[in-house]
């Protein structure tokens, strides 16, 4: 991604998700991508709304930023009654977690946290998804995309599971990764404008 003009910050992803991607080159946004590894295990006192708060945070505290950058990091997790279902370890953990999902709601968090000149801000957005029944011929289909692996709750809504899907409340931008509503509220605390960050139609490829 090419920098901005000299007059605004830096934004660095701190995540490898295609997804986080696509939804800030939609919006217009010029960032550069620069993924953190931390450990993401799940602490026993931990609900999945807290979870994704501090792996968020915890990215954002991991990342490496110039001077002046805006260090923008989050996490997302499938939450079914308060149980967190991560990305599956493999296509039998993927059945697992689709078989718990089919015909019935579940809860989507994403944890944001936003990281400027030393100062750092991190909320969680919240939508709720309902599965339609996923029958055992779908249920074939579906993993043989290999869609499921590296996602979390083994789907991802913006891709082959839009057929799974019959309805969401709240923002789709919260389920795919990256809730666009609170990116610009974790902005606007930070006394920053995402809105100027988007770049003017035609301007750019």
């Amino acid at each position: 991604m090419a920098d901005h003009d000299s007059g605004s910050p830096r934004i660095v992803l701190a995540s490898a998700s295609p997804r986080r991607s696509d939804l800030l080159r939609e919006l217009g946004i010029d960032f550069v991508v620069a993924p953190t590894n931390i450990d993401e295990s799940e602490r026993s006192d931990e609900d999945p709304a807290g979870y994704v708060r501090r792996i968020a945070t915890e990215k954002a505290l991991a990342a490496t930023p110039r001077p002046g950058d805006v260090v923008i990091a989050a996490d997302t997790t499938v939450d079914v009654d308060g149980a967190i279902l991560a990305k599956p370890v493999d296509l039998d953990d993927a059945r697992r977690m689709l078989k718990l999902l089919s015909g019935r709601a579940h809860r989507v968090h994403t944890g944001v946290a936003v990281r400027y000149e030393g100062r750092m801000v991190a909320d969680v957005a919240t939508a709720i998804v309902k599965m339609a029944p996923i029958t055992d011929d779908t249920m074939a289909w579906y993993l043989g995309t290999g869609e499921p692996m590296g996602k979390a709750g083994a789907y991802a809504i913006q891709g082959e599971a839009a057929a799974l899907v019959e309805g969401v409340q709240g923002h789709i931008t919260t389920v795919i990764g990256l809730p666009l509503g609170l990116l610009g509220d974790l902005f606007a605390r930070l006394d920053l404008s995402l809105a100027a960050m988007i770049r003017p139609l035609g301007d750019g490829d």
